[in-house]
């Protein structure tokens, strides 16, 4: 039987775990995408904040071409650990491999829906925000967004002046967490 404290100690992991873990992937997302950091205050809070344990960890872990491999090390440890003091509160037991299959699926779903989430900020915003109006995410959707978007653009142009383009990426992107990340769940069991 799980106890209100147990639920409240998981809360707690699963929260402060997985707030920080988002702030890393968007921080490696926007990094890779080569987005500035310059000048936003936003995305200079995000260094601010990520910064700590990954100068730690440049030390030892070099990056390639735009790829940060610190934060990506950095996600899949503290999935890692958040997941088994979360198995330990339990008392289940998840093997070694499990628990690494469980993380990248974990973080691998979360990369997949910040994509689908900024798709429909970036929705939203086209909507409200009047033509010639510049919104301070603008760009930044933009640059996270377009690798997506362009290639299904190029395939699919808009139909009576309605892009269909960011509803095909997130049909795509849904399938890809349900057949690749689930598959990838399901071996972690």
């Amino acid at each position: 039987m799980v106890t209100p404290v147990t639920q409240a100690l998981v809360f707690l992991i699963n929260t402060v775990f997985g707030i920080y873990i988002l702030l890393l992937m968007l921080r490696f997302l926007l990094q890779w995408l080569r987005v500035s950091f310059r000048g936003d205050s936003l995305l200079l809070l995000l260094l601010k904040i990520t910064d700590p344990p990954l100068r730690f960890l440049y030390r030892f872990i070099p990056g390639w071409h735009n790829i940060d491999f610190a934060a990506i090390i950095l996600m899949l440890v503290l999935k890692m650990l958040g997941f088994t003091l979360i198995i330990t509160l339990y008392g289940q037991n998840l093997g070694i491999m499990g628990l690494f299959l469980l993380s990248v699926a974990e973080l691998l779903s979360l990369l997949i829906y910040i994509f689908i989430f900024a798709i429909v900020i970036q929705m939203i915003l086209s909507w409200i925000t009047p033509a010639g109006s510049y919104h301070p995410f603008h760009d930044i959707l933009y640059y996270l967004n377009e690798p997506l978007l362009r290639p299904v653009q190029c395939k699919m142009p808009p139909i009576q002046g309605i892009d269909f383009s960011p509803l095909v990426v997130i049909i795509a992107l849904q399938l890809i967490d349900i057949l690749f990340v689930g598959y990838l769940r399901q071996l972690a069991q």
